[in-house]
């Protein structure tokens, strides 16, 4: 998981969602790509 200030999609399998108020980046096909916005 990688905290960052601006997200980015890394791949096509790569979304973007806001749970619980924080967004992040979820990847089913590549899971080191996961991102969260802090």
């Amino acid at each position: 998981m990688k905290v960052k200030s601006a997200l980015k999609k890394r791949c096509e399998y790569c979304k973007i969602i806001k749970r619980h108020g924080v967004l992040r980046v979820i990847c089913s096909k590549n899971p080191s790509h996961k991102q969260r916005q802090g």
